[in-house]
This record gives structure tokens, sequence and C-alpha cells, in this order.
């Protein structure tokens, strides 16, 4: 098989890639590790900057997200004492749009599906080769059977853990990185959000966040140790710490 562009991963950035790609006439595969069922049950960020909306519609996929994705101006920030609203829109002129990963993801597949692009799922042992030349090679195996994808490009969209960036030889990958000394703890609930916005708080029980991913569907996080597992924290433990970290907000404004 050969391609103009070899795209590893069809998360969010790969999907887009091709998306913008095929609408200007290059032709483009994606190869991905997992099921398409796979990739739509991963829940990921909600929030999107005024620029990807932008782009989304620009790429044809942003139809539904217009239809249905949730516009903020701007969201809280609070401590224990003093809770004070950014207004993205007064100060920028930018909004940001509440709409999850996983329906644009959905949305860009379907758009790939209608141009009748590659996407070739459940791909193990991905291998590119002359990455320095202007004939690159990935190899790859599917069903069982061991495949070669010729291309003039390879676009890596697979992720820090993907096999993209180990080719990269050494000397030349940078690499930038932050690491934290504390972990977060992420509960997706089917409820109502505690305000119309997001909400940042930080306490003397540590940093939290009020996210949503629509009306009806809320995503919360706290901070917790870095040796803190899921299963340690009941819903009574969670309760209690969430609304500790977020009592300045509840209180009437």
């Amino acid at each position: 098989m050969k391609t103009q562009v070899a795209i590893i991963g069809s998360g969010p950035s790969g999907l887009l890639l091709s998306q913008l790609l095929n609408r200007v006439g290059i032709d483009t595969v994606i190869l991905e590790r997992s099921s398409r069922d796979h990739v739509l049950a991963r829940i990921r960020a909600g929030i999107l900057e005024w620029g990807t909306v932008e782009l989304l519609r620009e790429a044809g996929a942003g139809a539904r997200l217009d239809a249905e994705g949730i516009t903020h101006d701007g969201t809280f920030m609070t401590d224990s004492d003093l809770m004070v609203h950014i207004d993205f829109k007064d100060l920028t002129g930018k909004q940001v749009m509440v709409y999850g990963q996983t329906e644009v993801t959905q949305d860009l597949f379907e758009a790939q599906d209608r141009m009748g692009t590659t996407i070739i799922h459940n791909v193990e042992d991905v291998a590119i080769h002359d990455l320095d030349t202007t004939s690159p090679r990935v190899d790859y195996t599917v069903a069982g059977e061991r495949r070669s994808l010729s291309c003039d490009w390879v676009a890596g969209c697979d992720g820090f853990h993907g096999v993209s960036r180990k080719t990269i030889p050494a000397e030349k990958r940078r690499e930038f990185e932050r690491v934290y000394p504390f972990g977060w703890l992420g509960i997706l609930a089917r409820t109502a959000p505690i305000d119309h916005e997001l909400i940042y708080a930080n306490s003397e029980h540590g940093f939290a966040l009020a996210s949503m991913r629509n009306a009806n569907l809320v995503r919360h996080y706290i901070q917790v140790p870095l040796t803190d597992k899921p299963d340690e924290w009941s819903d009574e433990r969670f309760g209690p710490s969430s609304a500790a970290a977020f009592r300045p907000v509840l209180r009437p404004r």
C-alpha cells in the first residue's frame, strides 16, 4: 500500500490532520492500535479553545459541536476566602466551548468516513523505517498479517508512549516535561454542574476543578497524593473532600 501521508494514531490530532489534508487533496492512511469502539470510549478533556472550534468548523466537522456545545465566556478562580470571575470574552474577545474530546473524535471519525479515508484499526508491532529519507515506510501487523505502507511523510500522532517518538534518534529528539509531586482524582458523574462555568479552586485541602461535559454530566477533580489508588476513595470519602475544596463557591455570592 502507498499513500502520501501515513498517520500513526486516530486520536483527535491524527483524525483532524487527516481531515484537513484530505480536504485539500492530500491522501492519507491512518494506523490505529485500538478498535474504534475503544478509541470512542476514552474519556478525555472537555474544553475547547476558540481556535480549535474554528478549526473544526473549517475542517467540516463542526455541525454537532455548534448544535450541542456549551459556550463559556470565562471561568471562576477561588481560594478559601475569595472567588473571582475571569471574563475571557471581555479580556480577549474569545470564548471557550464545552464539548468533550470523545464527541470531537466521533465527529471526526464520521467526517473521515464520509470522505472514504482509509483507517486501519487493531494494528500491532508498528515500525517506522527510513524516516530520514524521501521514501519512508511503515510496517505493521493486522489480523496476523505483516503489511507495509510506503509514503512521502509520516505524522506521529500517537502520543508520548507511542512508537513515533521512540523512532526519532535520541540525539535529535527534544523532550519537555514537568513532573508534579501530586496526582488527580477524577470523577465523572451524571448530575447538573454546581455552577454555569468551570471553577478552579485552591485551599488547604489542595487544588480542585469542577468541570462539565454538558448540562447533565460533570467531571470533578481533586488533588491527591501520588501513592493513592482509585479504589481507596469511596463515595463517602470523595464527597466531603470535594465539598471542602469548593466551599467558597457554594456560599451565596
